[in-house]
């Protein structure tokens, strides 16, 4: 059979969640560097795509295609080997059954969501210092940025949860997959619905804000956006944590409430007995 049953997934998300609950500092920081890397490159993809996709195909055709591109993040986190923050919301599912313990989840969040950002962080400044988040990418990622850092603190709450609801779900998927080709297709589709329905990532929002700050430099680039005063002047290192505390709160909230405690309750008497 090339499907794991919902059951023997809970068993195996206890399983990893103990795995990764016993990674050293060093590990984590690797890992997560590369998983920040991969969502990064991700991003700087799907801006490649959405630039002016919607001018020839639509704004719904458009996101599409951005969410299709972008799905490659989570495929080399998940077949590569990394370490990504928001899949590692499904961890409290083994700290509900007796494999980890609160104390070694939270380590666990803690390093793996630094490293994240410092491997965002990392490809922002190759790109910037590559010459490439300049013309048409660079006032797409500028807009793209402000939308971001405008949002108030209860949609972008409420757009975080809905995101990890989904992105959880696909590494959920993920491990009830056998094979590359099942894995990759179950981590596509949920990927690119989050991406196309406009739902908030905080680990993407590591590439795809510091990439705008970086873009607005350039007073050409500045001046292509069109963006108004206030939007622009958003676009900062606090405009950057005003998105990103509410994002990360909600992308908590969707990936371990409504996956990992939901499906807890659902199998325990399975996960516990394993």
């Amino acid at each position: 059979m090339s499907l794991k049953t919902p059951p023997e997934v809970a068993v195996e998300a206890c399983v990893a969640a103990r795995k990764k609950s016993e990674w050293t500092v060093s590990q984590m920081a690797i890992l997560g560097g590369l998983a920040g890397a991969y969502i990064a490159l991700a991003g700087y993809l799907y801006a490649i795509v959405t630039q002016d996709a919607a001018t020839f195909s639509g704004i719904g055709v458009s996101r599409f295609l951005g969410g299709s591109v972008f799905s490659l993040g989570l495929i080399l986190v998940v077949l590569a080997g990394a370490e990504l923050f928001t899949g590692n919301c499904l961890m409290p599912l083994g700290s509900l059954a007796g494999c980890v313990s609160v104390k070694s989840l939270l380590r666990n969040w803690f390093w793996v969501y630094l490293s994240n950002l410092a491997g965002s962080l990392l490809v922002v400044a190759i790109l910037f210092g590559a010459g490439l988040l300049q013309g048409p990418i660079g006032v797409h990622l500028l807009k793209i940025s402000a939308a971001k850092v405008s949002l108030p603190f209860t949609q972008a709450l409420l757009r975080g949860i809905l995101c990890n609801w989904l992105v959880v779900l696909g590494v959920w998927m993920a491990m009830a997959a056998t094979d590359v080709t099942g894995k990759i297709l179950a981590i596509y589709f949920p990927i690119m619905a989050f991406v196309a329905s406009g739902f908030e990532h905080c680990i993407a929002n590591m590439f795809f804000i510091p990439a705008g700050i970086l873009a607005s430099w350039n007073p050409e680039i500045v001046a292509s956006a069109g963006l108004p005063e206030g939007k622009l002047a958003i676009v900062n290192v606090s405009g950057f944590l005003h998105n990103l505390l509410p994002v990360t709160i909600g992308n908590i909230i969707g990936g371990a409430l409504f996956v990992a405690v939901l499906y807890y309750v659902v199998y325990k008497e399975r996960v516990r007995a394993s």
